[in-house]
């Protein structure tokens, strides 16, 4: 079925010839039959008269137009000049489409809950913002095809984020997410309602999943993206000799997470929080790697992974994570860190970013993710209104 896809430039709608070019090489035979039927569209002069040249013009406006409206988009979906035409329709692609794209950022939001929360809005927009010619994807369980384009207009953080053009919001569907993977089996005979950690669970089997399968990056929903990651196959040390799965990198079909997912399968026990989370990440990489305790700011490597310093993630670790929500006398830099995970799984009494507290939560709202920060601002008015009104 062919489709058009417009790009949307400054007051005007247009088609492009994309730039499919790589190290001085053409990276497609479309690319160049493109740029031919566009940039030489006249006929040479006929001598049987205006008539019949002005017929053969039309009919070559015609093919060309039907044969860019047919490949432009899949051209599109190349690697090599993806981005130069977002936004596009986002309704065309499938999950799968995306992720095959490559480098993904994923998050995953494994309750039903359908608004997703400011700290999820500033994580994922930090991420857009930092990762800009990357897709960032959003899978959440609660969500469906039915109910996406409702969800674009009557929630607020669900269209803040679906108007980012390298955001992406997708139902998760976890029996297509574990196709072909060791966990597949598990998911068929796992009793969901008899899980006490299922959240958490499910969660830490679809990163991994998804991570072999697509490659890139995954990262919890309380982390918020400061600036951006040099490595590609990563694991995060949450202290000294013990990594957490809140944030971790590979390119697909790496052997680590397949190992990973092998072990959390041998190795199942639900009662056990994190068993199958930072415990698995902690205990497969010390099957293969002599871990020893970090020195200043250096990184760890082993085989082809890289263990990150705790400062990269963790410069605040879970005892003090009450700290984000303190006003501090001096800000810290965090120069030593790509990314800051504000471990919401510790915040039971739902701390949360209130605008003009200086908390450094509420710095790093302002200078991570301005457009949520402008959202909470305005919902705090607006409550602030409606309150004084009823009084």
């Amino acid at each position: 079925m062919l489709q058009t896809v417009w790009v949307s430039l400054p007051q005007s709608w247009d088609l492009r010839v994309p730039d499919c070019h790589h190290d001085g090489k053409e990276t497609s035979w479309l690319c160049g039959f493109f740029r031919t039927i566009i940039r030489h569209p006249r006929l040479r002069h006929d001598s049987k008269g205006p008539g019949k040249a002005r017929m053969l013009k039309k009919i070559q406006i015609c093919l060309c137009v039907f044969f860019v409206s047919g490949f432009l988009y899949e051209i599109s979906l190349l690697s090599s000049c993806c981005f130069s035409y977002m936004p596009m329709p986002k309704h065309f692609l499938t999950p799968e489409q995306v992720l095959n794209l490559g480098k993904s950022i994923i998050f995953l939001e494994t309750t039903d809950r359908l608004e997703p929360p400011p700290l999820v809005s500033c994580s994922v927009e930090s991420a857009a913002r930092i990762y800009q010619d990357r897709p960032i994807i959003l899978f959440m369980k609660g969500l469906t095809n039915e109910t996406a384009l409702v969800l674009n207009s009557s929630y607020a953080a669900f269209s803040l984020l679906s108007s980012m053009k390298n955001v992406f919001i997708f139902p998760l569907q976890m029996e297509t997410v574990f196709q072909e993977t060791p966990l597949l089996q598990w998911y068929n005979q796992v009793v969901p309602e008899e899980e006490k950690n299922w959240v958490h669970i499910s969660s830490d089997a679809s990163r991994l999943a998804l991570i072999w399968k697509y490659g890139g990056i995954y990262m919890d929903t309380d982390v918020i993206s400061i600036r951006p990651i040099p490595e590609e196959s990563f694991l995060a040390a949450q202290k000294s000799q013990f990594s957490s799965n809140g944030i971790f990198g590979f390119p697909a079909y790496h052997k680590f997470i397949w190992d990973c997912m092998e072990n959390f399968v041998l190795k199942y026990n639900g009662n056990i929080w994190g068993n199958q989370g930072p415990f698995l990440m902690t205990r497969m990489l010390k099957a293969i790697c002599n871990l020893t305790d970090f020195k200043g700011t250096e990184d760890h490597r082993c085989q082809n992974i890289s263990f990150l310093n705790p400062q990269r993630f963790y410069p605040i670790p879970y005892p003090a994570w009450g700290r984000y929500y303190k006003v501090w006398d001096k800000s810290p830099n965090f120069n030593h860190s790509y990314a800051l995970h504000l471990w919401n799984f510790m915040n039971h009494n739902r701390k949360t970013v209130v605008a003009g507290s200086n908390t450094l939560a509420e710095k790093l709202y302002k200078a991570y993710c301005p457009t949520t920060y402008e959202d909470l601002i305005q919902n705090t008015e607006l409550r602030e209104f409606t309150h004084s009104e009823d009084a």
